[in-house]
């Protein structure tokens, strides 16, 4: 829960958004309390209380702000469409929360790449090993570079047998 949804106030008149931004002030006040009481069990399901105590007092700010707006324009009632600050705000949540969404899936795809990534440790004979050094320093890459481009064009055939396609430095 955040700062509250201005949809949630389309229509409300002004005694109604004043009762909402007295009761996110007694919700905030509630949970602050939580906060300086001694720490219970609050079981699997309970959020964080510090998260819960920050959002109320937004809740609690953004009531008190539409308030004053109302208050300030002479409406009747709340229109989300008329309050410029507020789709500001909105727009600029949504366009976060796409962000942090993107960011969020662009971290899940590095973790997958990273499970799919094999990593071990070769023992060469000092005869392969100095191949290998050679092979690398000729082509620019590392020595895991060249076994990485090597170890991508060997196939198997059907019998067992392995094959490497042609190895054409990239």
């Amino acid at each position: 829960m955040e700062a509250p949804d201005r949809r949630q106030g389309e229509g409300l008149s002004v005694a109604q958004v004043a009762d909402k931004a007295v009761e996110a002030g007694r919700r905030e006040r509630e949970t602050l309390q939580q906060l300086d009481s001694p720490a219970v069990d609050r079981g699997p399901y309970d959020g964080d209380p510090e998260d819960l105590a920050e959002q109320w007092v937004a809740r609690h700010t953004e009531w008190r702000r539409i308030t004053a707006l109302i208050d300030a324009q002479g409406w009747p009632v709340y229109s989300p469409e008329q309050d410029v600050q507020g789709s500001t705000w909105a727009r600029e949540r949504d366009a976060q929360r796409e962000g942090a969404l993107a960011r969020r899936a662009a971290w899940q795809m590095e973790r997958q790449d990273a499970r799919d990534e094999l990593k071990t440790q070769v023992w060469l004979s000092a005869d392969v090993s100095r191949r290998l050094r050679a092979i690398a320093a000729h082509t620019g890459f590392s020595p895991e570079q060249v076994l990485a481009q090597l170890a991508d064009r060997v196939r198997m055939d059907d019998d067992g047998t392995l094959t490497v396609d042609t190895f054409t430095p990239h």
